[in-house]
């Protein structure tokens, strides 16, 4: 019965005289979310309101499942809308729209009416008490309660007049793309995609590398990452993914350095990789996955250690988390079970049994220098051999 929705934000509305930029980008996301969709759609704003109207057929279920992936969408309200043709008009489709949207009429109920149109005959408190009474007329079995009503009917008096009551929750947040872009350092495990949908949340554009290392990691690990960037994609949007050939730096660093600082040695050089990448690609930052004390080489000492090699400012959203936290996340996004599949990156092969765990930044420096011969030059053929996957 539905033919139209009411998009509901949240944020946004604080955003004085830059509103109509975060609004004019929320359309913007909402149209490519809907591009796929079965049917077509004519999306319009007016004084603090979107609305998408579907011109003809559509697959309800599908639509509010894409909108509920765009950021900036705090609520998604199913309404139907009427031509003001009168007030008896009025009446009878809300006596309709209640019989058909809720079956059981012993509930309790509202009426809120905003009247934008003012030249309409009635005031908001006259609509809505004597909408209030032709419903108790038709169904005994309602009963008003204006404080907290089981069912609470929105009536919008504009040029058309807009009626709803349900609020499906959107995923909050502001439009991606209205905070810049960003790399995500992106591996198979869970926490790296449940920090670039935090800082997509924020409105940021997010590209994404992965360091894959055949044969130490299989097809399987690479394809497991490329799945994990097409869910997070869903809220982002497409995600240009580079996938860097990291096996000849892994060997050599774990040729020429002590063994015990060869996780943080590899990290400090895919940070190196990673914001090089940035920086051609117009991004503002790096994101991780870290947490502070989750592991060896996300102690506070490592952390400094890794950032001691980046120019830019790198985000790490789940820095406070713990891993209960980050997995109540991931399921909610669904990457979870994909995370989980049993196929290890390039981080995991390389292990040292006595991992350092509070690094000493001139040290590494030092034995950074045992590269020196052949370090440059394998960074800049994994450069080179950068393979770039647009995945959406």
């Amino acid at each position: 019965m539905f033919t139209a929705f009411l998009i509901k934000y949240a944020e946004i509305g604080i955003k004085g005289r830059n509103r109509y930029l975060f609004e004019d980008a929320l359309i913007h996301q909402m149209k490519f979310a809907l591009k796929k969709c079965e049917g077509r759609f004519l999306i319009s704003k007016t004084q603090g309101r979107i609305f998408v109207e579907a011109e003809g057929e559509f697959d309800y279920d599908e639509a509010v499942g894409r909108l509920q992936h765009v950021f900036g969408i705090s609520g998604i309200c199913p309404m139907i809308y009427v031509e003001d043709e009168g007030f008896e008009k009025l009446c009878d489709t809300v006596v309709k729209y209640m019989d058909d949207v809720y079956p059981d009429k012993n509930k309790t109920f509202k009426v809120n009416c905003r009247r934008a149109k003012k030249s309409y005959p009635k005031d908001s408190m006259e609509v809505n008490a004597d909408l209030g009474e032709a419903l108790l007329k038709a169904y005994p079995g309602l009963r008003v309660d204006v404080h907290q009503p089981e069912i609470l009917l929105n009536v919008e008096i504009r040029e058309k007049i807009y009626i709803y009551s349900e609020i499906i929750p959107g995923p909050g947040g502001m439009p991606v793309g209205t905070g810049g872009k960003a790399m995500l350092l992106l591996s198979g495990g869970i926490d790296s995609p449940v920090a670039g949908y935090m800082i997509a949340k924020r409105g940021v554009k997010i590209d994404a590398v992965y360091f894959h290392a055949p044969p130490y990691t299989s097809e399987r690990a690479r394809q497991k990452v490329v799945d994990l960037a097409r869910l997070v994609s869903r809220y982002t949007g497409p995600i240009y993914l580079h996938v860097i050939n990291f096996t000849d730096i892994q060997l050599y660093i774990y040729e020429k350095c002590p063994h015990e600082e060869l996780t943080i040695i590899m990290r400090r050089y895919m940070m190196r990789i990673a914001e090089h990448i940035a920086r051609e690609t117009e991004c503002l930052g790096l994101i991780t996955g870290e947490s502070i004390g989750q592991v060896a080489s996300q102690t506070m000492s490592s952390l400094i250690a890794t950032n001691e090699v980046c120019e830019l400012p790198v985000y790490r959203p789940l820095i406070g988390f713990d891993k209960e936290e980050i997995v109540a996340v991931a399921k909610k996004i669904d990457t979870f079970e994909t995370s989980i599949q049993p196929f290890e990156d390039c981080c995991t092969i390389f292990v040292a049994k006595h991992p350092v765990t509070k690094p000493n930044v001139n040290i590494i420096r030092r034995h950074e220098h045992n590269l020196d011969e052949k370090i440059e030059a394998l960074v800049k053929t994994a450069l080179e051999k950068d393979e770039l996957i647009i995945v959406e």
